[in-house]
């Protein structure tokens, strides 16, 4: 007899806790042979110039980007978040697989309540078969406009990069900037029902770049002529699709989202809000200085509803030469149109995995089918929306706008058994035309290693944007994406050879993309849009994945010192 989720007798609670004892002894042993890269993040308030104006923020040790974490796979991390800010706080580590520790996981009431002011919490988990550039983000509130940074993980000693080794690797965080408290701008979009103001400008690195009002400072990276760079770009910025070029230089692509991939050229990085990109980049160009260029991809169909910050960030790439002219003006690159969605999906749909025998098998046997349609439309406003009028802007999947829930986070609520705090009766499928949007907290429960494809289908009709959704937990393969409807049952286009893995995935505007995972790590696992105004209207879900049936498939018990509400 086994013991079913949603039955508790004194056999099955027995033998969860001697499997889950019998893991903690082999948890505890791996640990110990795993260094534990340890650190501490304290979140406060800081006063920043930026744009001519001074602007408080909520920072990570008074920087910005925060800390960069460092580690090889294998290794095990400890990172102590002390809040000291006015604001309740989680942190989330984005691409983290927390195979067994998703209560490190850090969305906030999915995994764990918040860290509330003057209150902490330790997030620890491992980084075991994992390689590349991933970040670490609030996942509170629009916090993470200045609450973020890198996470490297390099192959672990003795190891090495699957393409020739750089000389130097150069870290490139892309952010978005606001001269107003984000805080309250969330707040105000959240009360009136409408959309957020756009950003006042972009930053690499944390700064602005010299083309923007009362600029004084500007990232520059030195380098040796003839020279491979490793640029690790991340996209942190909340709302907003960038294209990122450095004149007179071409990329090659070699992973995203930390999963690696066939060498991909092009001139043109593309990220999403929540892509990374690793790039190498030779620097065989004539000595001198070239502008790394960041701009904003507009997705949005008609184009005349965009409303996208239209400046640009800038860093410097400059030749360490004497015969480079210190003072002189770097070269700009030619940049995309903002609504260049041919450049866009062809960078999205270019993407391969690694040749074979390097490339992962991608699972055949399909045991759940879902179609997920991304919606935005209206809702009326409710009574908490003090300066919305009639009807408010909503997102939905499948036609449900999710709301999280308030008194219980979701994994506490799976793992103590708790009725009332969530549904599972997440739609497979769209409702039919014309059916209402519901808000609700409804999940899919998956059966622990289900294989699970799902067709993500981004409405034809206006208005309509390309939406980066993000699956916590899992890394997916991408095994087709197009334009227009998705047609059922067309898998005569799906590549199950080699395709491309990743966390986030961007689909396209009016179109769609078919992606496969393996449930195989119990816990709640939040899939939404990774533009930051999109979760609150509604767009995402989660999936409840069940435990398996031996010691290293069980969900463990919360720490102790997990927040509470």
């Amino acid at each position: 007899m086994g013991c079913h989720h949603d039955m508790v007798i004194p056999w099955c609670s027995s033998m969860m806790r001697l499997l889950w004892f019998l893991f903690a002894l082999l948890l505890a042993r791996s640990v110990a042979d795993a260094a534990t890269a340890n650190y501490t993040f304290t979140v406060e308030s800081m006063r920043v110039s930026r744009l001519c104006n001074s602007t408080d923020i909520i920072a990570v040790n008074g920087q910005l980007p925060g800390p960069m974490i460092e580690v090889n796979e294998g290794d095990a991390v400890a990172v102590e978040v002390i809040n000291g800010s006015p604001y309740n706080l989680t942190i989330h580590w984005h691409g983290i697989l927390q195979l067994l520790t998703p209560w490190a996981d850090g969305p906030s009431m999915v995994t764990q309540c918040p860290i509330q002011p003057n209150s902490s919490y330790t997030y620890r988990f491992n980084v075991t078969g994992q390689e590349g550039t991933l970040w670490w983000h609030a996942h509170s509130s629009f916090l993470r406009a200045t609450v973020y940074g890198a996470l490297i993980i390099r192959p672990r000693n003795g190891s090495a990069y699957p393409f020739p080794a750089p000389d130097q690797e150069v870290p490139i965080v892309l952010g978005e900037w606001w001269s107003r408290n984000v805080v309250d701008i969330e707040s105000d979009a959240v009360s009136s029902g409408q959309l957020p103001r756009e950003s006042d400008a972009f930053t690499v690195n944390g700064v602005t770049g010299e083309l923007y009002q009362c600029a004084n400072d500007t990232f520059t990276v030195d380098v040796q002529p003839n020279t491979t760079v490793l640029l690790r770009v991340i996209n942190a910025g909340l709302n907003t699709h960038l294209f990122f070029k450095v004149a007179g230089h071409a990329f090659t692509v070699v992973a995203v989202d930390a999963c690696y991939t066939a060498n991909y050229t092009t001139d043109t990085l593309v990220l999403a809000p929540g892509h990374t990109v690793d790039a190498l980049m030779v620097t065989n160009a004539s000595a001198g200085s070239y502008y790394m260029a960041v701009q904003a991809y507009d997705s949005l169909s008609p184009t005349t509803m965009a409303v996208t910050d239209d400046t640009t960030a800038t860093a410097i790439v400059r030749y360490n030469t004497t015969s480079t002219k210190k003072n002189a003006t770097p070269v700009m690159p030619t940049m995309p149109q903002s609504s260049d969605s041919a450049t866009a999906n062809a960078f999205y749909f270019g993407l391969r995995g690694p040749p074979s025998p390097s490339a992962p098998a991608v699972p055949t046997k399909v045991d759940v089918n879902m179609t997920i349609e991304l919606g935005l439309g209206q809702l009326p406003c409710d009574s908490t929306q003090s300066s919305c009028s009639g009807k408010s802007v909503a997102a939905a999947m499948n036609g449900v706008s999710f709301r999280l829930p308030s008194q219980m986070s979701l994994l506490e609520a799976q793992f103590n058994r708790m009725p009332g705090v969530y549904t599972a009766d997440f739609p497979d499928a769209p409702q039919p035309s014309g059916t209402p949007m519901v808000e609700g907290t409804k999940v899919r429960r998956l059966k622990y290693n289900s294989t699970v494809e799902i067709v993500l289908q981004n409405p034809t009709a206006f208005p309509s944007e390309n939406h980066p959704i993000h699956l916590h937990g899992f890394n997916f393969f991408v095994l087709a994406q197009g334009l227009g409807n998705f047609t059922p049952g067309n898998v005569s286009g799906y590549n199950l050879v080699d395709p491309v893995s990743r966390n986030t995935l961007a689909v396209p505007t009016g179109g769609w993309a078919v992606i496969r995972f393996v449930a195989n790590n119990p816990g709640m696992w939040f899939f939404h849009c990774h533009l930051d105004a999109h979760v609150p209207m509604g767009l995402g879900m989660v999936f409840a994945v069940d435990n398996g049936t031996t010691p290293d498939s069980f969900l463990p018990p919360p720490p102790a010192d997990l927040p509470k509400c």
